[in-house]
């Protein structure tokens, strides 16, 4: 009916290229249009001037010989002001858009290391758009974005990197783990510093409390009854704490044999001994 009546359909976001007698002749907006065929007139084809996308899939090397798969979605559109360059100068457009991919790619990723090209992938993406907006607008096309999708290394190469980074986190833990056991240790050793030193001054207290509870014994001895001396008091008083010790060693249910010299003269022994001691301890904590 359309050819009757010479009138032909042209969808939106089309165009149709109209041709006389093999020549292009005019570029059809959408709508209704003229076609007199019986002028020799007569539509060769359409042109959308939607935005298309392709993704390309592109194998390379790396600087540091890792094969990887570069995947990469380009958008681009006719224009309309060029319909007849986009319709009559290519052939195979994705064709000739992927091998211009092709092309960029390997020229630039064999310049980078593996991590390199993970971190630039704008820049690729970028080289990669600005040779196709050269190459292709001489042909009526508009490259509106190129996005470098995803790198693929080989699965070797992913179990590689994975295992490097799984070690690289195991290490950082470890590390970690090793200073909170060394705080722990630090703090424990403080904590049994500190326990030391009040055990020691606890220690001196005792000692000092000891000697000033002899010298008060002493002093009220030799007050009470007279012409006894300092030294006799001492002994007696020694003497004293002997004979109770020896009765809790005995008293005590789980005690072992101890063996002591005994007798007049060993406890006249074992009291200048104690004496000396307690004697020699009251110095030490005056002095310090």
């Amino acid at each position: 009916m359309g050819n009757i009546c010479c009138c032909a359909q042209v969808d939106q976001s089309t165009v149709a290229i109209r041709e006389q007698f093999g020549k292009f002749d005019e570029v059809l907006e959408p709508g209704c249009r003229c076609v007199p065929w019986f002028l020799g007139k007569r539509l060769a084809g359409h042109l959308s001037l939607r935005l298309q996308q392709l993704d390309v899939r592109c194998e390379t090397k790396t600087k540091d010989n890792v094969f990887v798969n570069v995947v990469a979605s380009v958008q681009y559109r006719a224009l309309a002001d060029k319909a007849s360059d986009a319709f009559y100068r290519l052939s195979n457009t994705r064709n000739q858009i992927q091998a211009y991919v092709f092309d960029v790619i390997r020229a630039s990723v064999p310049k980078m290391n593996l991590d390199d090209a993970f971190e630039q992938k704008n820049e690729i993406a970028m080289a990669v758009e600005d040779e196709l907006e050269k190459a292709m607008s001489a042909y009526g096309y508009k490259i509106v974005q190129t996005l470098i999708v995803d790198i693929e290394p080989d699965e070797h190469v992913k179990r590689a990197m994975n295992e490097i980074n799984a070690a690289a986190r195991l290490r950082v833990a470890a590390n970690e783990k090793a200073e909170a056991e060394k705080i722990l240790q630090i703090k424990r050793a403080e904590g049994e510093a500190e326990a030391k030193y009040l055990s020691g001054l606890g220690i001196a207290r005792q000692r000092q409390a000891i000697v000033d509870g002899l010298r008060d014994s002493v002093l009220g001895f030799s007050v009470n009854v007279p012409g006894t001396t300092a030294k006799d008091v001492m002994d007696m008083v020694l003497v004293t704490q002997y004979f109770d010790t020896m009765k809790e060693i005995g008293a005590a249910s789980k005690s072992s044999a101890v063996f002591i010299p005994h007798g007049p003269g060993a406890v006249r022994d074992v009291a200048t001994q104690i004496r000396d001691g307690l004697l020699q301890a009251s110095t030490q904590d005056h002095l310090s």
